[in-house]
């Protein structure tokens, strides 16, 4: 029988729901999980001390004042303001640094009843410079991913059910992809990141991880994803798009079985599937994505920079002073290319019920580099919502890998209702 801390988060609200459970009794499984578990995992960088009183109060409200997420446990990556905690950013020029409020996508989970455990571990300021020192939980000499390693891991390791997270390039999809879990970034400016250390104005997306996609749905809910943007198509059976998009040379073996696995399997199921090969303009998407990243970033560090000096990580540096040489033609061409590119993966994307693609180049590699989003940039910029699912049961793969749902922009709902129903097909436990 599963422990109380490995429950999802659906499972664990219908425990509270009929007073199965108590808040504190939930809380204080997740807080010995992470005593046992985090000198090893690193998950976290800082833990609420004030958890079981929270739970204690929470557990003394009546039935009517209980809000849809009433004693879930939920970690915070530490780019997120939060009025209780310190947020550092990963970065020495912030430790111990107390927001005066909370960010708005905290402030709204924690008005529906959640308990924040803490603040998880990052990539400095979600973007360059010191790396997360959090490990792979299924093998911890490996990395979790970035920007959003400790989220991804405190999933994995059963430490919460849910964490919130952010991508620009990669930072949701791949950490997910990496440790075997579901993540989701939904369609760009879906979210509020008000409160949240801005990188890339145009790219910064608020995201979330789970241990299933229900309980990513529980919270895209909560934020107001609730409006489907298209009627449903007229069939029963999926139909579902597959490419391995136009970096494919650049995939590992375990990326590739599990891309053909899940169509193979998709197929045995009785949905209608279609190998598809993208417009040759996409291939210039995770450059136009990366000109637009560096110049937009250039003006989130520049204060850092001109403030701090050398205390300040070379990286951001370099974006400040555009090392890179992306001329203001470049940047300019690069939204028009991308403005474009939305308009025509939209009109390919709505044949479909979903499509799936790559979620990373292979399994996460040895060491604490956040890894490659080479096939996560291009669907950021374009703006369109993302879904890791996990594809287990794999022949000679023994680390986690996965596949991403995407879909046409604000399709969120759809997707997710489609990747619910395909999740359970991916995580066979037959061997291919």
């Amino acid at each position: 029988m599963k422990a109380v801390h490995e429950w999802t988060a659906s499972e664990m609200l219908a425990a509270i729901s009929c007073g199965r459970i108590t808040v504190r009794a939930l809380i204080e499984s997740c807080l010995l999980r992470i005593s046992a578990r985090d000198d090893d995992v690193r998950a976290w960088l800082w833990l609420n001390a004030d958890a079981l009183a929270q739970a204690d109060r929470l557990d003394a409200l009546p039935a009517d004042q209980r809000g849809r997420l009433h004693g879930l446990p939920l970690g915070v990556k530490d780019v997120f303001d939060t009025i209780d905690m310190p947020t550092t950013h990963n970065s020495s020029l912030y430790q111990g640094f107390r927001p005066a409020a909370d960010a708005a996508a905290v402030a709204l989970v924690r008005a529906e009843g959640v308990v924040l455990l803490g603040k998880t571990d990052t990539t400095e300021f979600a973007a360059a410079g010191r790396n997360a020192a959090t490990g792979n939980p299924h093998d911890l000499t490996r990395t979790s991913g970035g920007s959003s390693a400790g989220s991804a891991a405190a999933v994995a390791d059963f430490h919460v059910p849910v964490a919130l997270a952010t991508q620009t390039g990669g930072s949701t999809i791949r950490p997910a992809a990496f440790c075997g879990i579901y993540g989701f970034k939904p369609s760009a400016h879906l979210i509020s990141r008000e409160g949240v250390k801005v990188y890339s104005i145009s790219f910064d997306t608020v995201g979330w991880m789970a241990r299933s996609v229900a309980d990513l749905q529980l919270l895209a809910g909560v934020y107001g994803i609730t409006e489907r943007l298209r009627a449903p198509l007229p069939n029963a059976d999926l139909m579902i798009g597959v490419t391995a998009g136009p970096h494919a040379g650049a995939l590992d073996k375990e990326a590739l079985h599990a891309l053909d696995t899940a169509e193979k399997r998709l197929v045995a199921a009785g949905h209608r599937v279609k190998r598809l090969e993208l417009p040759t303009a996409f291939h210039a998407l995770d450059l136009q994505h990366r000109t637009i990243l560096r110049r937009e970033g250039a003006q989130a560090f520049r204060a850092l920079a001109r403030t701090h000096g050398t205390a300040l990580h070379d990286d951001f540096h370099r974006l400040v002073e555009n090392r890179d040489n992306h001329a203001l033609a470049d940047l300019n061409a690069a939204y028009h290319a991308i403005a474009q590119g939305q308009q025509m993966f939209d009109e390919i994307a709505s044949g479909f019920d979903l499509i799936l693609v790559p979620s990373a180049p292979g399994v996460a590699p040895v060491g604490r580099k956040p890894g490659d989003p080479i096939f996560n940039a291009m669907w950021t910029a374009l703006g369109v919502p993302c879904l890791n699912l996990p594809v287990s049961g794999l022949r000679d793969v023994s680390m986690p890998v996965g596949v991403t749902a995407i879909s046409m922009r604000f399709d969120d709902v759809a997707l997710l209702e489609a990747g619910r129903r395909i999740a359970p097909l991916l995580i066979s436990l037959s061997s291919f």
